[in-house]
């Protein structure tokens, strides 16, 4: 369960337009923008996930991983769709994933930052 994630970006109006798109059939949206480029998203009332600008302490590369709950497989292939459709790099195309456990159906993107992004549904077919 995620309570809520942070990613510093390169360009956050770049990933934010991204975001916007791919949230959007799990039911997420924009809900803040509270100061210095900041966006906080989620499903209302509350964000959950938040882009920032990359800060000036960062250096090197970073690979952040976060997984969003979808509420159905039809949920995580619009995801998909979405994705691929705004021009994500496809890290894995969604299917069921039995390794991590029965009826785990995810699909992995890379968002413009490198972030390894997925949407999950746990609920078996």
């Amino acid at each position: 369960m995620i309570d809520h994630i942070g990613i510093q970006c390169n360009d956050v109006q770049s990933s934010a337009a991204f975001y916007d798109r791919v949230l959007e059939p799990l039911g997420g949206k924009r809900l803040m923008e509270p100061h210095d480029g900041v966006i906080g998203y989620g499903v209302p009332p509350v964000p959950d996930f938040w882009l920032s600008p990359l800060s000036d302490s960062h250096t090197g590369w970073r690979e952040d991983h976060i997984a969003f709950v979808a509420g159905s497989r039809a949920a995580v292939v619009a995801f998909f769709e979405a994705a691929v459709a705004v021009g994500a790099e496809v890290l894995h195309e969604p299917k069921e994933w039995p390794e991590y456990h029965p009826g785990y159906f995810g699909a992995f993107v890379r968002d413009p930052d490198g972030n390894n992004v997925e949407a999950v549904c746990h609920i078996p077919e």
